[in-house]
């Protein structure tokens, strides 16, 4: 008699995501922030069955939303069987506990979304410790006898309550022990990177900035003709990825690191800014934003605005608008007005900007003459006698 295996394909989980409107907060921008939320969760793999919004004047203290929106999200997700309510503010350790009590499921806000995608692209030593850093820094204020099973407590030395603490208290300070190990950790391996930053100081230092999943590790593999990992996902790249490039025989290092997002978690700002010092170090910057999304220019605010919280925001940049392949064109046009757009985006901004689509390789090489202007500039400052005196003309 034959047998088949039979396997079981894993339940896909769910989730209901909710959205507060404010004074401070439109109907449209509350959608745009519940669509990336909605994306952010497919990311680890939830799926989105409903999303909820709330006009409020502020927010609820005990659990953000009114009782009556609380009451309707609990018929959903009892009838629907939903695993997760995902919010898209930051809750508060009291906020979370009361929300889950009273529709008994997971309840997650926006930054225990992003801390858990950062840890599941961790790839590098780096990047694994700088987000476990990050992770238990966010659990320590939440811990409500998360760990069950830690029964036994430390006796005998000076400071410690011995057997009749608190299962609660021991758990904090079994991870407050935890923290301090992995800024220890995560203090050796900034050293060596400072090392190899010092390394680096006799080449010009280019770095890639943008708001996630815009194109940049695209724009790199292309400059640097380097096998990068390309994907079209949210925060493919979390580390630094460093590569050799040359642009008319001047040779220059090209730097890619974690993309930015809107509400990006503080604590992953700290625990990565030895990843970003490669940021702020550089000599020039090359802002990629998609221009093709509708809230572009809220990407540029939020770039610039995690920019000057690293100290980075006042370095020469250059704007990079990728994507323009996908821009609809106006009015009777068979593509978009790119001159135009460039001339208004530096009007608005004050950054030499340049319209290109690094997929389709277009106008590529105004980007190149662009960026050799502002390399040899500072390659002059290294090498004053090393840079001919002739400079490409740049095709606008």
């Amino acid at each position: 008699m034959e047998r088949r295996r039979i396997t079981s394909v894993p339940r896909q989980e769910t989730a209901v995501l909710v959205a507060l409107l404010t004074p401070h907060r439109s109907r449209q921008q509350a959608q745009e922030h519940l669509d990336e939320l909605a994306l952010l969760a497919y990311t680890l793999g939830i799926q989105t069955l409903a999303q909820f919004t709330q006009h409020l004047e502020k927010p609820r203290v005990r659990t953000l939303i009114g009782e009556g929106k609380l009451a309707e999200i609990d018929t959903f997700v009892k009838m629907h069987q939903v695993d997760h309510v995902i919010f898209d503010d930051e809750l508060t350790p009291s906020q979370t506990r009361n929300v889950e009590a009273a529709l008994g499921c997971s309840v997650l806000d926006r930054n225990r979304i992003i801390l858990n995608i950062f840890a599941m692209r961790a790839k590098t030593k780096q990047a694994k410790t700088q987000v476990m850093l990050a992770q238990y820094e966010y659990l320590l204020p939440r811990l409500t006898k998360m760990w069950s099973h830690l029964s036994r407590q430390k006796g005998g030395n000076p400071g410690m309550r011995g057997p009749g603490e608190k299962e609660l208290e021991t758990d904090r300070r079994i991870v407050k022990e935890k923290i301090g190990l992995l800024r220890s950790q995560l203090a050796a391996i900034d050293r060596q990177s400072i090392i190899q930053r010092k390394q680096r100081k006799n080449f010009v230092r280019v770095s890639l900035v943008g708001y996630t999943n815009v194109g940049k590790s695209t724009l790199m593999r292309l400059l640097s003709k380097a096998e990068v990992q390309v994907e079209d996902r949210l925060f493919a790249t979390i580390g630094s990825t460093v590569r050799r490039a040359v642009v008319h025989d001047i040779p220059y290092l090209l730097t890619d690191t974690v993309g930015f997002i809107r509400k990006l978690p503080h604590t992953l700002i700290a625990c990565f800014r030895s990843t970003l010092n490669e940021v702020r170090e550089a000599d020039i910057l090359l802002h990629v934003v998609d221009i093709s999304h509708p809230a572009c220019e809220e990407h540029i605010g939020i770039v610039q605005e995690t920019l000057q919280e690293i100290g980075a925001v006042s370095l020469p940049t250059l704007l990079v608008f990728n994507k323009i392949d996908r821009l609809q064109p106006e009015g009777d046009e068979q593509t978009p007005n790119v001159a135009h757009l460039q001339q208004s985006y530096f009007r608005q901004y004050g950054h030499t900007s340049v319209c290109i689509s690094a997929q389709r390789q277009e106008h590529i090489a105004e980007l190149k003459a662009l960026l050799y202007q502002h390399v040899r500039a500072v390659y002059q400052q290294i090498y004053p006698h090393g840079v001919e005196n002739t400079v490409p003309d740049v095709v606008l």
